[in-house]
């Protein structure tokens, strides 16, 4: 197992069962960014919170500072002499990720104009490639918005990968990887949901930002 699962379910024991589907779940995300795809996420209320959370520790250094290439920091120097390596020291490498639920202006028009719970589905369908893939959170594994992504996913081709939890509920049919934690509870499952979701922002560092 690898060393951060290890880490992992040492603290939480319950999750030991989780463990193959992040595995699968890590693999389909190594091989998007390693293709140059992105990861898009979306939630309602707490889960919604977990969007942003994941794109916080994929979007800059979350273990590591993740400094740029020698070569990329050459060529800031050159379009910009002077200046140009102390702008590349400021940046950190990243893994592409977008939480659909910032968008405000966009929600509440769309809510407002078409449907409610085709927000994210609409989002998917502009923003996912083939190759790209989309995570969603739903505790119930049935928030209808949620669902409505996963179906325009599919279609797109987009991976996507499910965090609910122990029935899995609606969302279990319409993922490639459902993340399943051994919990019925709202709180208990969100509880459980974040040393997941480190643990494969973490795995993903590792393999993209060695030190």
């Amino acid at each position: 197992m690898n060393a951060i699962l290890q880490q992992m379910t040492t603290r939480y024991p319950e999750l030991i069962d989780c463990v193959p589907d992040i595995e699968l779940g890590y693999e389909l995300l190594y091989h998007a960014f390693h293709q140059g795809g992105k990861l898009l996420l979306c939630g309602n209320g707490g889960s919604a919170a977990d969007c942003e959370h994941v794109v916080g520790e994929l979007m800059k250094g979350f273990m590591s500072s993740r400094p740029l290439p020698a070569l990329v920091s050459s060529q800031f120097e050159r379009e910009f002499p002077g200046e140009g390596i102390a702008l590349a020291d400021r940046l950190q490498g990243a893994l592409p990720a977008i939480s659909l639920i910032s968008h405000t202006a966009l929600i509440s028009a769309y809510a407002n104009d078409v449907a409610p719970d085709m927000i994210f589905a609409q989002q998917v369908y502009g923003y996912g490639r083939p190759g790209d893939v989309l995570i969603a959170f739903s505790t119930s594994g049935n928030s209808l918005n949620v669902l409505r992504a996963l179906q325009v996913a599919r279609v797109q081709g987009l991976k996507t990968i499910g965090f609910t939890g122990s029935s899995g509920g609606k969302m279990k049919s319409l993922c490639d990887v459902t993340i399943c934690a051994p919990w019925d509870k709202t709180p208990d499952i969100q509880e459980r949901h974040l040393p997941i979701y480190h643990a494969l922002c973490m795995m993903l560092e590792e393999a993209f930002f060695p030190s």
